[in-house]
């Protein structure tokens, strides 16, 4: 495929825009596929070439979040061993099923996922994280298997639902919950990543200066969201949540 100017001025400002959503409530692969779909990419490529600047964008959110000292790495090591199992099973499953199962799947799921965000309650914003229990390496475990499954067999929203598994499941505040779920996203991006790079799908000059851009945008998302917690994180997974709902179910209805 020709990469021309068109195809970097289309591309580079969307995916500045991912990173910068994805570092506050997850969700930045919304905007940064459709975007590579815009310029032209045929599918894989454009999956492959995603994977490549949305893991750049992802790093420097993981790095800013941990460096504030958000992050537990006793949690997160089962959690990427457990994530690196879940998004492999989920890439060999997605070469098996149906994508239309999924989509109704996900029907389903999403108005629970929304009386989850619009619960003060449940999704809060607590100074402190519950304490590291045994509960919680297992609530993070399973998240980061399952969670990572579906990023690998379908991907969209993975950050937002990592968050909210964190948050209600787990009982860490937001910064603690985005912090772990950045290791996560890096770990499950990195190894989509090594598959399409093998497999030739990745356009890596393109790859790389989009993935300036995300990393940009996620410096920023990140600041922005250690510095307003919940006031930012809320309505910026309601957006991702809404943006799901117009992407499963058009589909649906032929669109």
């Amino acid at each position: 495929m020709t990469v021309t100017v068109m195809t970097y001025l289309i591309v580079c400002p969307l995916v500045f825009l991912a990173g910068l959503i994805d570092a506050i409530g997850g969700g930045g692969g919304l905007i940064s596929l459709p975007a590579y779909f815009l310029a032209g990419l045929p599918a894989h490529l454009a999956v492959g070439t995603n994977k490549i600047s949305s893991s750049m964008g992802t790093s420097v959110a993981t790095w800013r979040l941990c460096r504030s000292g958000y992050a537990s790495w006793k949690l997160a090591i089962p959690s990427v061993i457990f994530a690196i199992i879940g998004s492999s099973i989920g890439a060999r499953i997605s070469l098996l099923i149906d994508e239309s199962v999924l989509l109704y799947i996900m029907v389903a799921i999403l108005p629970v996922v929304a009386f989850v965000v619009f619960n003060r309650k449940l999704f809060g914003d607590g100074e402190e994280s519950a304490a590291i229990t045994v509960k919680t390496y297992v609530v993070a475990s399973l998240a980061a298997f399952i969670i990572g499954g579906y990023d690998g067999f379908y991907g969209p929203g993975t950050g937002t639902f990592l968050i909210i598994a964190f948050t209600v499941l787990a009982g860490m505040n937001i910064k603690s919950a985005n912090a772990q779920t950045k290791i996560i996203n890096l770990t499950t991006g990195l190894t989509s990543l090594v598959v399409f790079l093998l497999n030739g799908q990745v356009l890596v000059g393109l790859g790389l200066a989009a993935g300036a851009c995300n990393m940009v945008g996620g410096y920023i998302g990140a600041g922005l969201m250690l510095k307003n917690g919940a006031r930012i994180v809320r309505p910026t997974v309601v957006i991702v949540l809404i943006l799901l709902v117009i992407k499963v179910v058009s589909p649906l209805f032929g669109f």
